[in-house]
């Protein structure tokens, strides 16, 4: 018997084309799910596998987001962002949705306790920030165990008790024709125990809400919009169950000197025609600073000079994007008499004949 040892294409796994829209993706992985689901091959380590496998492929194509990032980078680049489950009990939580329609309950999700809602958040950070990586403080208020009945939800002296419904299984059996259907015990609702003396403090839900701080690290290079993911931050399950997740959205404030491309950055270097005709060295901000960039003699209006490397680091690869460099050439608007007999006797000089010789600043007559 063989496991699935290496990541195959998650196209190929789910058995679809890359162009398959939401509907299909469902669809497929539904049928995938029954087929490997660990209830109906237990003790098959292979089935399992297959599963998570299965599992681990719809989560990233069924979201926009991860999937582009797969298209683009394939296995390496969602896994960032966090990519795969834990256990088992992670992909029913992640799906009830789908396991709910198919086994009218969740699965094994009526076994035990739930795993604890995610959270998400929203960061604000410079431009600057995002380019080097950060470590900033994220306020938030989320369910944490009730101290007083340390996440029982039972009054103090009490514990609870086993549901005699279900036999402490979580789940009732009932018979369809030839096929046995599990379905949430309605009187423990899925947890296998009942509570017959609430906490005050919680109320019997064996949580309280609290604010809490948490330090959140910003990798260098992220873009506006781009999400982390900290594992087991959001909030508590009730009666003892997994955490949630924390989801923090990262808003990043743009910069006006610069456009930017993925990883590349784009910036313009204004230069006036004598500097175009004979050549300069201009300066030219970078992320921090700025540096210097040599204008050959002849340079043309809309020319771009590629700084290697100086762009943002790659969150996805490994080095830095460029930065770009575009030349706007800066035509006056205004002349002395003085510099505008010597731009006529320039092109006088190069054979050119400007066809208005009329007094004034390109042909326009001067007042009387």
């Amino acid at each position: 018997m063989t496991t699935v040892s290496e990541k195959r294409d998650y196209y190929e796994i789910l058995g679809v084309s890359r162009d398959a829209d939401g509907v299909v993706l469902k669809r497929a992985y539904r049928e995938l799910a029954l087929k490997w689901h660990p209830d109906r091959n237990s003790g098959d380590p292979e089935a399992e596998a297959r599963f998570k496998e299965a599992s681990e492929a719809y989560q990233i194509l069924s979201d926009p987001e991860k999937r582009g990032l797969y298209d683009r980078y394939g296995h390496e680049g969602p896994s960032r962002g966090g990519a795969g489950f834990s256990d088992v009990g992670d992909i029913f939580s992640a799906f009830s949705d789908i396991f709910g329609d198919m086994f009218g309950g969740g699965g094994r999700g009526g076994r035990g306790p739930g795993r604890g809602a995610d959270l998400e958040t929203r960061l604000s950070l410079t431009f600057v920030e995002a380019a080097k990586g950060v470590t900033k403080d994220v306020k938030l208020k989320r369910r944490v165990p009730c101290t007083t009945c340390h996440g029982s939800g039972a009054s103090p002296g009490t514990s609870p008790e086993t549901c005699r419904q279900c036999g402490g299984r979580g789940q009732v059996m009932h018979s369809q024709g030839f096929l046995m259907i599990a379905t949430t015990c309605p009187i423990c609702r899925g947890e296998g125990r009942v509570v017959r003396t609430p906490c005050k403090t919680c109320q019997g839900q064996g949580t309280t809400t609290e604010e809490e701080t948490l330090q959140v690290t910003v990798p260098a290079g992220v873009d506006d919009g781009a999400t982390l993911r900290l594992s087991g931050r959001g909030e508590t399950s009730p009666r003892g169950g997994r955490a949630g997740n924390l989801y923090v959205v990262l808003q990043v404030e743009a910069d006006p000197r610069f456009e930017r491309d993925g990883a590349d950055l784009h910036t313009e270097a204004t230069i006036s025609f004598p500097q175009a005709v004979l050549g300069d060295t201009v300066k030219v901000p970078l992320v921090e600073g700025e540096t210097e960039v040599v204008i050959p003699p002849g340079t043309q209006p809309g020319e771009t000079f590629v700084l290697r490397g100086q762009g943002l680091p790659n969150v996805q690869e490994r080095g830095s994007g460029d930065l770009v460099v575009h030349v706007r050439l800066v035509v006056p608007k205004k002349l002395s008499s003085e510099a505008e007999s010597h731009l006529r006797a320039f092109a006088a000089a190069g054979g050119e004949k400007v066809s208005n010789e009329k007094p004034g600043f390109f042909g326009r007559k001067k007042k009387r």
